[in-house]
């Protein structure tokens, strides 16, 4: 027994190993061992579900902003990912920006450049530049495969190392679940918090580089975060149990990030 948990221990640390990629711009080294061809469908079947059962506003200066503001950090990301030789990992995606009728301060993109915002973080945002902040932070996730590292850290630990096809096969609710939690439209998992606030650290850190090569000013970051600090009713949760850095840390970290980003700045 002892010798097959071994050999199953050797083989476990080998498949690791092996599942390992660099993130653009940060350098750190992430588990990936879902395919991304089987995110990309998982992405448009869910992306497509979700637009069908919401309210997506298609006329409008807003919606309009939304797509302007998501083609030109598209365009930022592909030039990024062409200058340093990583196309390939843009392969697959199918670029849509959509503003949906929510109260909700959010906004997230799925693998493949799916995005969303939600019409309740426009009165936060304020102006292009501040959109560009946010979407730039949710397409940094993306790119970032950070969805992917969720996705394989859960398969790892809650569904005892499975492929995703074995997953689906064996439970697939659960599958799906851990797919939604991993973009953030599901319940968040306990044991993801401390690595999701490394994430969301390296998506502000990805993003302003994307907003400042899209010509957006990546300083303006600084207010959008004060603002909702400011908007988040009664005490914030300790740190250590939240996804995200707490407000004041980000807000620190990303002015420390500014000469950097700074550096690809061009105004349009």
């Amino acid at each position: 027994m002892e010798r097959k948990r071994g050999m199953l221990l050797l083989i476990l640390l080998t498949v690791l190993a092996l599942s390992c990629q660099t993130v653009p711009i940060t350098g750190r080294e992430q588990l990936s061992f879902v395919p991304a061809s089987q995110l990309l469908a998982m992405s448009f079947g869910q992306y497509k579900d979700f637009l069908a059962k919401h309210r997506v506003v298609e006329q409008g200066e807003q919606a309009a902003m939304v797509k302007r503001a998501g083609r030109r950090i598209q365009a930022a990301v592909e030039q990024y990912f062409s200058q340093k030789g990583l196309a390939k990992r843009l392969e697959g995606y199918q670029w849509e920006f959509h503003l949906v009728d929510e109260k909700e301060a959010n906004a997230w993109c799925m693998p493949g450049g799916k995005v969303v915002v939600y019409t309740g973080i426009l009165p936060l945002t304020g102006d292009e530049n501040g959109l560009a902040v946010v979407m730039g932070h949710e397409i940094a996730h993306a790119v970032a495969n950070h969805g992917g590292e969720r996705m394989s850290h859960g398969l790892l630990v809650e569904m005892g190392g499975l492929t995703l096809d074995a997953a689906l096969e064996r439970n697939p609710k659960r599958t799906n679940d851990l797919f939604l939690g991993a973009y953030g439209l599901g319940a968040q998992v306990g044991f993801l918090l401390p690595y999701s606030r490394v994430q969301e650290s390296e998506s502000d850190h990805l993003g302003l580089i994307f907003m400042a090569m899209a010509g957006y000013d990546p300083r303006t970051a600084v207010g959008f975060w004060e603002r909702m600090r400011a908007s988040k009713e009664g005490a914030a949760p300790p740190e250590l149990l939240s996804s995200h850095p707490a407000d004041t840390r980000r807000i620190e970290n990303i002015r420390k990030l500014l000469p950097e980003a700074m550096n690809y700045y061009r105004p349009q």
